[in-house]
């Protein structure tokens, strides 16, 4: 409590967090228009769902110098990240992360192999516009995996009709001696248009508050995307292609004495371990207006990932190759001046083939399909009803794989066929501008994935030989979920509690049993409960300060009264924005924040307890205009104070591995003017 008394008071001293930087605006001089979202069933305002979603303005030139998307989003309250180091990352929406949490990429879902926890997802913010992040389940519409919530990632809008523009940018990184630079172009010819971007970012290891090299952590990439669209009568399409290379550096417990210290910022990754992430990926997103004035969706893809693990000295072992087909397609209608009906159907077709001489899970076909119906009921433009139900079924074949699954081991191919259904019931309420309260109900399925169902082997990633199990039941949970938001001219309150019950919960649990002196670890089942809150309190005192202050906790237990693993720590954000105008040049911006980390021993078994901490982070933007070009600066500083800690989400505790220390970062974006284009 003194800490958090502390906090309290010296609350004007801090800044804000991701979510009230990208929404600060001059009032006094613009129109604020509310924000139409698109992760829903249908395009909204944000108070005019029941469901409780963010949306998150998102530019690769980020103020606060995060080295990943998930660190990014992590900012927002209820959003944590389950790391291995500054470059590998997964999104924990309420302690919920892997094929609990679903990830959308052009409106179809992102499948990455997620299920292992020290490999990256292979993707950046370059090119993003914003997220949309819904916290809580939309099986409904989604299917399975959509449990915890949904990160819709939305690529950069086109530009104006008939003007073209493109910019060039670099962020330099002081810890790593590393950074990001990228080239985008895009043009809007009426009926037509296009975009280019291209990006690369390398980073040498990084170093932890007590200036320790971390070795091996170093990291680059590289990202192409591309974008043509067109109008034709009453058919609107976008169609878009992303191509991402990614290598991790490989960290291990006896990373020092298995590795020799090469030069200090070396960005050698041809020879000490690494993971390696290929992904190409084709979509395409389609409106069409009927005449009866309905609207039909039609979404539809092809993913391609490879997952490749170089153990040492360049040789691949392990190769697994994912290639995912897919479609999504809505059909609207509104039946009257208060009712919308929405139908919706996705499926999908995975293939997974190992291709090296190590593997973790069999060969496997998996097919999916889901149908669902939505009914949205308004009354006097001020109160709204949503009820959906959903039904699927999903198919995962295994096929003999050597080393996996042959006669010899215990578990051997099989064909599992599991259906599910989902329900959601929710309400919004806003009366006024001032308030809006979100309620709502809803089912989430999961079927057990590859690993849970059908590894047998040893993981050497964390040197435990895990035994997966075939004949587990889906995990279901049932989520009820409250937001409130109250709004005055100075001050603005939000509190977003929620409850989670899960049955056939999934988790993996240590034995007696050991495998040549490897612990020997079992997937298992049973029901559990979670619940927790995200509150927020905004004061702006004048027109050009804002200060922000939220907390969020959570807690997490199976049915026999054990804590599942990676429970956030309970947490402080407090802050401040300030933002002042010299003549008629674009607004300079100061913000200065700090995060306070409550200890954390609500432990799963065999999991390590973590210490309290914060940490101080500021930084300042500016924008300058010309003719032709335009300017952006940014300098941020994460962790000034130097802090020597470990976050309770880092993998790298296990290790004796510390977090980040101080880091600076510099960020320049020149962005050449609108300039006019001819109609095609």
């Amino acid at each position: 409590m003194k800490f958090l008394c502390v906090f309290l008071v010296s609350m004007p001293f801090f800044s804000i967090s991701q979510e009230y930087e990208t929404e600060y605006i001059d009032t006094s001089k613009t129109k604020v228009l509310e924000e139409i979202i698109v992760t829903s069933y249908r395009s909204e305002s944000l108070r005019e769902t029941s469901l409780n979603i963010t949306s998150l303005k998102i530019d690769s030139l980020s103020r606060y110098g995060n080295f990943n998307l998930t660190d990014l989003l992590a900012k927002t309250p209820g959003v944590n990240m389950l790391s291995t180091g500054i470059a590998i990352a997964k999104p924990v929406i309420r302690g919920l992360y892997g094929n609990r949490v679903l990830m959308l990429i052009s409106g179809l879902k992102f499948d990455n192999q997620q299920w292992q926890e020290e490999h990256g997802l292979g993707l950046s913010d370059v090119g993003l516009s914003k997220v949309e992040l819904i916290k809580g389940p939309m099986s409904v519409l989604y299917g399975t995996e959509a449990m915890g919530g949904i990160i819709n990632l939305i690529e950069e809008e086109k530009p104006k009709t008939n003007t073209k523009e493109s910019d060039f940018s670099i962020r330099l990184n002081s810890n790593t001696a590393g950074g990001l630079m990228q080239y985008g172009y895009k043009a809007n010819y009426g009926k037509k248009w296009f975009r280019f971007r291209v990006g690369i970012d390398n980073n040498a290891d990084y170093s932890d508050g007590t200036n320790k090299r971390v070795l091996n952590s170093r990291f680059d990439g590289y990202q192409i995307k591309s974008t043509y669209g067109f109008i034709k009568k009453n058919w609107t399409s976008t169609n878009n292609y992303m191509g991402t290379f990614n290598r991790y550096g490989f960290i291990f417990n006896d990373v020092y004495t298995f590795i020799d210290a090469d030069a200090r910022f070396s960005r050698k990754l041809n020879v000490n371990p690494c993971h390696l992430v290929l992904l190409n990926i084709l979509s395409s997103e389609n409106k069409i207006q009927l005449k009866d004035s309905s609207k039909l969706f039609l979404n539809f893809g092809i993913q391609s990932n490879q997952r490749m693990e170089n153990e040492g000295g360049g040789a691949i072992s392990l190769n697994m190759h994912l290639l995912t087909i897919q479609y999504l397609l809505k059909w609207e209608k509104s039946l009257n001046q208060h009712n919308k009906l929405i139908l919706s159907n996705l499926g999908s077709f995975e293939n997974n083939t190992n291709f090296g001489s190590r593997k973790i899970v069999p060969d496997a076909n998996m097919q999916e399909s889901n149908i669902s119906a939505y009914l949205e009921s308004s009354y006097k433009g001020k109160l709204v009803f949503e009820n959906g139900m959903g039904i699927g079924e999903k198919i995962i074949q295994t096929l003999l794989t050597p080393t996996v699954n042959t006669p010899q081991k215990d578990i051997h191919p099989f064909t599992k066929i599991t259906p599910n259904y989902n329900l959601y019931s929710g309400m919004t309420f806003f009366p006024s501008i001032k308030f809006n309260v979100k309620l709502n109900l809803a089912t989430g399925v999961r079927v057990p994935n590859l690993a849970e169902l059908s590894s047998n082997g040893l993981h050497e990633g964390v040197f435990t030989y895990e035994v997966g199990d075939p004949k587990m039941k889906n995990e279901q949970n049932v989520s009820f979920n409250v937001f409130a938001n109250y709004k005055l001219k100075k001050v603005e309150f939000s509190l977003s509690p929620f409850y989670n019950y899960f049955l056939n919960y999934v988790y993996l649990a240590p034995t007696a049993e050991t495998w040549y002196g490897f612990p020997l670890y079992r997937y298992k089942q049973q029901n559990a409960i979670q619940y927790g809150t995200e509150t927020t309190l905004t004061f702006r005192p004048i027109e050009k300060i804002s200060t922000k202050i939220s907390y969020s906790g959570m807690i997490s237990k199976t049915i026999d009264g054990n804590y599942t693993p990676y429970i956030p720590a309970q947490k402080i954000s407090s802050s401040i924005h300030y933002l002042f105008h010299i003549s008629n040049h674009s607004p300079i911006q100061f913000y200065t924040n700090a995060d306070f980390y409550f200890k954390q021993y609500n432990i799963a078994p065999n999991e390590i307890k973590t210490g309290q901490y914060w940490l101080w982070n500021a930084g300042a933007s500016a924008t300058f205009t010309g003719k032709t070009v335009t300017y952006i600066f940014t300098m941020s500083g994460n962790n000034l104070l130097n802090v020597a800690y470990y976050d309770h989400l880092s993998r790298f505790k296990y290790f004796g591995l510390l977090n980040i220390g101080r880091n600076i970062a510099v960020n320049i974006k020149i962005k050449f003017n609108e300039k006019q284009v001819k109609g095609k």
